[in-house]
């Protein structure tokens, strides 16, 4: 069993500390006991990690890292931006861990995603699947992006003795979501096309694909929960799966959301739209084993969440 980190006591460097994961992080450092003043927030306007000094400056003086900051968007995005998602994501993720090595930071805690599974992964998705083949071509860029920080933080463990950690999160949901056409996923996307689709009282909304693809969500509280317990009490190589272990395909997550939004008209799917990887759901039993972790959330009440945010502030 590996020592549990005080948080309480150290100076935490929290990248994408302002994003919808990041919120959600702080508020847990906080209620563990982690004084406010000890969160350094770094934002990317004034603070861009692609360039080397700024994380040479940003992990100065501290004792943790947790890296959440990314360049990240639905299927779309990937899709006109695979460049930029490749090397903003790579050059962010292996500066910082380097420049933190160097600074000698006690921990690093590098947040992964469930992009960098192999496209046709056994289901449930078992952390040592994850080399067993390439990524979905649409996640590629990104996934392998950030899989390279898996394999530098093995090696940094290796060589430096350096503890980083790699966790590999599902796709997230839950109030604060990104909600912009251009680059959301498919949860905030749905919800904003089932209230336009009713606000407009349409006959019908098109979503894209065939519905057939199956996707795993992990409500963003509990997200947040599992990277601090993660932070605080798990210090091994192996990546680690942070997920809700639950399973539903696009087609019955669109008829939820119409059904709890309340739009009554038809769903037609646009199948010359790509459905992304074919199915999508996480073994999550070495998070519970290791860190204790279990998602708490339940699916619907999590999505009405989430519905009641969009209507007071989309």
């Amino acid at each position: 069993m590996s020592k549990v980190i005080d948080l309480s006591k150290k100076k935490i460097l929290l990248t994408g500390g302002a994003g919808f994961l990041g919120r959600f992080v702080r508020q847990e450092l906080i209620n563990q006991g982690c004084p406010k003043e000890n969160i350094f927030i770094p934002r990317s306007r004034e603070c861009d990690l692609r360039i080397l000094e700024n994380c040479q400056k940003a992990v100065s003086g501290r004792d943790v890292v947790i890296h959440l900051a990314a360049k990240v968007g639905g299927i779309g995005f990937n899709r006109e931006r695979p460049g930029e998602q490749f090397y903003d994501n790579l050059m962010m993720g292996v500066q910082l861990m380097e420049e933190a090595r160097k600074a000698g930071v006690e921990k690093f805690v590098a947040i992964g995603t469930v992009c960098a599974y192999p496209k046709f992964t056994p289901v449930p998705f078992k952390e040592e699947d994850l080399w067993k083949g390439y990524p979905e071509e649409t996640n590629a860029p990104y996934g392998l992006a950030k899989k390279m920080l898996l394999v530098q933080a093995q090696a940094y463990r290796q060589q430096y003795g350096f503890d980083a950690i790699y966790l590999l999160p599902v796709n997230l949901y839950g109030p604060g979501d990104n909600f912009d056409p251009q680059s959301s996923h498919v949860i905030p996307a749905l919800i904003k096309k089932a209230f336009d689709a009713k606000r407009n009282r349409a006959k019908e909304m098109v979503v894209w694909g065939t519905g057939k693809a199956s996707r795993e969500f992990l409500y963003v509280e509990d997200a947040a929960r599992a990277i601090v317990l993660a932070t605080q009490k798990y210090s091994k190589p192996d990546p680690v799966n942070i997920g809700s272990g639950m399973e539903i395909t696009i087609k019955k997550l669109a008829n939820l959301i119409t059904e709890l939004v309340g739009f009554e008209g038809k769903i037609v799917w646009d199948t010359t739209k790509p459905d992304g990887q074919p199915r999508r759901c996480l073994d999550t039993s070495q998070a519970l084993r290791e860190f204790g972790f279990r998602a708490r959330v339940p699916f619907e009440g999590g999505l009405r969440e989430t519905i009641r945010w969009y209507e007071k502030h989309g």
